[in-house]
């Protein structure tokens, strides 16, 4: 009887997270739609308002739970923050460029270049089938780069860069491990892109029009949303069994910027994200063993 309520309740976590996982996919893929439509904002007017909103809901939690605002790896956590924002910076620059779908697949690159880091800077050790599944996944960006007509240059080092810089900031928050709340860790990097997308805006303001007030202000919502929905799932269930979930934004990013923007995507397009998706989705497997 015992068993039977636990793998029931283990089914029912495992359920939660799934719905957790596509709650936040979803929103990170409105996210990246709304940072697409509103192409004629200046970057780090983006940057602002999609911090600010998410710095006001975190902090509010932080303060109403008692946690520690200002944590405990300072120097780590303000590093991280600088590195994210710029990232971020990057990424947001990149969607002017390339079709959302394609930008977001070459951002998820980002856990190889920390596999790469960790291992050169943490000592870590990458199993042979891992360097296989990094060959796998950077055939999808040549095939990407090589072949599709619709990835632009400038787009696409952009996105390259910012992938490179999320995966500095993976092996930092490895680093920091648990010695600071999750939530202070994504505080300090929406405070610094509150701060900084914000002085900078200032010489580079653009007067938003009507719906565009509203889609400012749903990106901090939802990249809080998804970012709050991705750690709850994590949460509750295996992390082999959550992660890979987490490249279902491919597909609804390119639903939606087929739908909505018109973007096309050729056969060429579709097998060099299949390549990027599949090898990493597989590492997410390998890793959890």
């Amino acid at each position: 009887m015992t068993v039977g309520t636990s793998e029931e309740t283990s089914e029912s976590a495992l359920k939660k997270a799934v719905v957790f996982m596509l709650l936040s996919t979803l929103s990170f893929a409105l996210m990246n739609a709304f940072v697409k439509y509103l192409d004629n904002i200046p970057t780090f007017q983006l940057v602002f308002f999609r911090s600010l909103g998410s710095f006001v809901l975190a902090t509010s939690f932080i303060l109403t739970h008692k946690i520690r605002i200002l944590g405990n790896n300072r120097k780590l956590l303000v590093l991280r923050s600088f590195l994210g924002l710029s990232s971020m910076s990057l990424f947001f620059m990149s969607i002017n460029y390339l079709p959302i779908g394609t930008a977001v697949s070459l951002r998820y690159l980002a856990p190889i270049f920390a596999a790469l880091f960790a291992a050169v800077l943490l000592k870590e050790k990458l199993r042979t089938v891992q360097w296989l599944l990094f060959m796998i996944a950077f055939t999808g960006v040549l095939i990407l780069r090589g072949f599709d007509k619709n990835v632009n240059p400038t787009g696409f080092v952009l996105v390259l860069v910012a992938s490179i810089l999320s995966g500095m900031v993976f092996v930092i928050i490895r680093r920091i491990g648990n010695g600071d709340h999750p939530l202070v860790i994504v505080n300090y990097f929406m405070f610094a892109g509150t701060v900084v997308g914000g002085l900078i805006s200032i010489f580079t303001w653009q007067q938003p029009i009507g719906y565009q007030w509203l889609f400012l202000g749903c990106l901090g919502l939802f990249g809080y949303f998804g970012q709050l929905y991705m750690t709850k799932a994590f949460q509750i269930a295996k992390t082999n069994l959550v992660a890979p979930l987490k490249y279902i934004e491919v597909v609804f990013t390119i639903t939606v910027g087929m739908f909505w923007f018109g973007e096309i995507y050729t056969f060429w397009s579709y097998l060099g994200l299949f390549l990027i998706i599949v090898a990493l989705v597989l590492n997410s497997f390998v890793r959890s063993k």
